[in-house]
């Protein structure tokens, strides 16, 4: 499934939630070592320049990474750096919507133009907006996103309107409802919503529902700015020929679609209180794992899958130029895996690696 904002960088093939190969294992605790050579298989394949990642299994729980931080150095990639997280940022804006749901401000079975007139074709509601089925196009595919045309608008500012007009300016893919297809173009649909309902700048509703409340100090929604603060791994790729960092963007490109920047211990605080329902309500809390046969494993926001050795698993994979990411965890929120990839300039195969992690975490 591609799950990502953008599938341009050269660590992206290694984070789809691709599980074929998964075999079954004992439920004895995860094999740090196991999961050391993983990420080392990761860098030195060349599939990326840096990884870190965050394993907790029961009362088992560890920090790992490999490669480095900065390319032609040896500076290690710092464990709880920071990162983009491309679209892990629509679990916690559908969470946002759904605790607004709660609170009874939208019917998630309602038409969006209900609260935003005349916005998108009338048919389509928030519930297909939040699960992929509502047929609009997605914005990122009329977008240049190889490197060398991407670099000539990394740093413009887009507003959310400039990103829906790429979509609605061509036809639905589909009926609503009749399909499922991954569009970026529904999580800006779902930020200009929530501030229609909120009356306040998406990302300041998302602060305000979760980020304080979870203490996810490192967890920010950057809008406009380019730079990362604090510790972070940066990230190449290739430009004309030649190495190119691309750690600093405008990420407005992706708005409420994948703009976030945390870090692996935020993203497992805030999973942990998703999956024990401390953030929803009893009724949303069973529509966001919610899946259907028009979707089978993508519920609101969130994706869900059954390994080959029979545990299941939720979560989201995000990507945006220069930084892979992905967050899974069992529903009991036992065991789970956060993990975050900087891309080099170089391509890679990193084989059987992402595997190999899954097995070791879940199987």
């Amino acid at each position: 499934m591609g799950i990502r904002l953008v599938a341009t960088v050269t660590a992206t093939s290694l984070l789809a939630l691709t599980t074929v190969g998964v075999a079954s294992a004992d439920t004895s605790n995860v094999d740090r070592s196991v999961v050391q050579q993983a990420l080392d298989q990761i860098t030195q394949s060349g599939a990326a320049l840096g990884v870190q990642a965050r394993v907790t299994d029961g009362r088992q729980r560890f920090t790992a990474s490999s490669g480095t931080a900065e390319l032609n150095t040896t500076k290690s990639v710092p464990e709880n750096g920071r990162f983009r997280v491309g679209s892990i940022t629509k679990t916690f804006v559908s969470t946002v919507t759904l605790q607004i749901a709660g609170e009874g401000k939208v019917d998630l079975d309602a038409p969006v133009v209900r609260y935003l007139p005349g916005l998108i074709d009338g048919r389509i509601t928030v519930r297909q907006v939040l699960q992929h089925t509502s047929g609009l196009f997605n914005y990122t595919n009329a977008l240049p996103l190889n490197p060398d045309e991407f670099e000539q608008i990394r740093y413009k500012h887009w507003s959310p309107q400039e990103l829906l007009a790429l979509s609605t300016s061509k036809p639905l893919d589909f009926e609503p409802g009749t399909q499922w297809n991954y569009s970026n173009t529904n999580y800006v649909v779902a930020g200009l919503l929530v501030e229609k309902i909120t009356g306040r700048p998406y990302e300041k509703a998302v602060e305000q529902r979760i980020l304080k409340p979870l203490h996810l100090n490192d967890t920010e929604l950057p809008g406009g700015k380019a730079g990362i603060s604090g510790p972070h791994a940066r990230a190449y790729w290739t430009v004309k020929g030649q190495p190119s960092e691309i750690t600093r963007m405008n990420p407005s490109v992706a708005w409420a679609a994948g703009e976030m920047i945390s870090t692996t211990r935020d993203l497992d605080t805030f999973v942990t209180a998703l999956s024990s329902g401390k953030l929803l309500k009893p009724a949303q809390q069973q529509e966001i794992s919610k899946t259907t046969t028009v979707s089978p494993e993508y519920g609101l926001g969130l994706q869900v899958e059954t390994l080959p050795c029979g545990t299941k698993v939720w979560g989201h994979g995000g990507g945006i130029p220069g930084y892979s990411s992905q967050l899974l965890t069992t529903p009991d929120s036992k065991k789970r895996f956060e993990l975050n990839a900087t891309s080099g300039p170089t391509e890679g195969n990193p084989g059987g690696a992402f595997n190999k992690l899954l097995t070791e975490v879940f199987c």
